[in-house]
């Protein structure tokens, strides 16, 4: 039985939003759409050797040089500057995944308190959940720009539970990554792996408390759906 959290953080990117769009961005100034995963895998890379040397990077800034460099010598359609702001502005016109919107309203309905914490900017949260309708089931949106370091450094959750004004353990850290996860659980979080391609869990990162196929379905195994 999963012992009932106070307060519920969410990871922002590709936890609540669909980022699939992001490849049309790609595909729209010239370049490959398969380069939008590469260009976000490398964005998480470099933010966390900047995190592991003990410097908090910006989310921002960080994509759009890891950017610069994967576009350069592609046949673009404009500009490398006009291709890397078109690319970077479809992160403010993501929409959320199906099981979002009914799985955090029956959470918020449930008295969970709800906030998130995204190691990217709290504009790119707020323009994703007013879009969906569901920014006031959150009570805060918490960036990692507040905070010590990036998620998965333990300063990270440690900022969030003090902004929230509540211990580790009355948290639970709602992630697709494994990465936040295991960054999460090694910092007294309650964590929740939501497993939308039926994927297996990595052996190597500390097991998730609860594995769900989407929100929603996290919110019916916390007795909120």
């Amino acid at each position: 039985m999963v012992r009932r959290p106070e307060v519920i953080v969410f990871d922002v990117n590709e936890t609540l939003s669909d980022m699939s769009p992001m490849g049309e961005r790609f595909a729209e100034v010239g370049a490959p759409a398969t380069l939008a995963k590469v260009w976000f895998a490398s964005l998480l890379r470099d933010g966390f050797a900047l995190a592991a040397a003990g410097d908090n990077g910006d989310f921002a800034e960080i994509g759009a040089e890891v950017l610069r460099g994967i576009l350069r010598g592609q046949e673009l359609n404009r500009s490398l500057e006009e291709a890397v702001q078109h690319v970077m502005s479809g992160m403010l016109g993501l929409s959320v995944h199906p099981d979002v919107a009914d799985g955090v309203r029956a959470l918020a309905e449930g008295g969970f308190r709800l906030v998130t914490l995204t190691n990217g900017g709290t504009l790119v949260a707020k323009q994703l959940l007013e879009g969906a309708g569901l920014r006031d089931s959150f009570e805060a949106l918490l960036s990692v720009a507040d905070a010590p370091l990036w998620k998965p450094a333990a300063s990270s959750y440690a900022y969030g539970a003090t902004a929230c004004g509540v211990s580790a353990e009355d948290m639970m850290l709602v992630a697709v990554h494994p990465w936040d996860i295991h960054g999460a659980a090694k910092a007294g979080l309650q964590t929740a792996w939501i497993n939308r391609a039926d994927a297996a869990y990595p052996s190597y990162f500390t097991d998730p408390g609860v594995v769900a196929p989407g929100i929603d379905g996290l919110a019916e195994l916390l007795g909120a759906g």
